[in-house]
């Protein structure tokens, strides 16, 4: 059997769940021809590059696929009809990767990065803190009182 990598990007109106339900007809299909998904990730709901029927975002679905042909193109085919199915794309590879994709990577480190400690003009906090105070206006000679006269 083929290895295939497929990413779909369904619309951004529909709920987590509708696109785990749509994910998951897909696997059903590919297993009814013969096939088997490997690798199953959901990579969020991401901003689109450019418009796409009027959606700005989209939720994104990574397959590893070992199947025959037809079995992909049989959902391919059934992906161009579904109405929330915006793209997708299915790459034929040599061999499927092992572990998180390089999209799950980043978002994993990016907690690990630290939190950038700098004010809106881009000098740390520690210099503004530790500048020294700014001297106080000299005080005002007090007016002088009325006399009688």
């Amino acid at each position: 059997m083929s290895l295939y990598e497929t990413v779909f990007i369904a619309r951004q109106d529909i709920s987590g769940t509708q696109v785990d339900a749509l994910a998951d007809s897909f696997t059903q299909l590919v297993a009814e021809q013969g096939g088997e998904i490997k690798k199953r990730e959901y990579w969020g709901l991401r901003n689109l590059a450019y418009r796409m029927n009027k959606n700005r975002k989209g939720h994104y679905v990574l397959f590893n696929i070992e199947a025959p042909p037809a079995a992909v193109a049989e959902m391919e085919r059934t992906m161009r009809i579904n109405e929330d199915v915006l793209r997708y794309l299915t790459i034929r590879v040599d061999t499927l990767e092992e572990g998180p994709s390089p999209i799950m990577q980043s978002r994993g480190s990016r907690e690990d990065r630290p939190r950038r400690d700098r004010d809106r003009y881009g000098e740390p906090r520690d210099a503004i803190d530790s500048a020294p105070p700014e001297p106080a206006a000299a005080p005002q000679p007090a007016a002088a009182e009325p006399t009688e006269a």
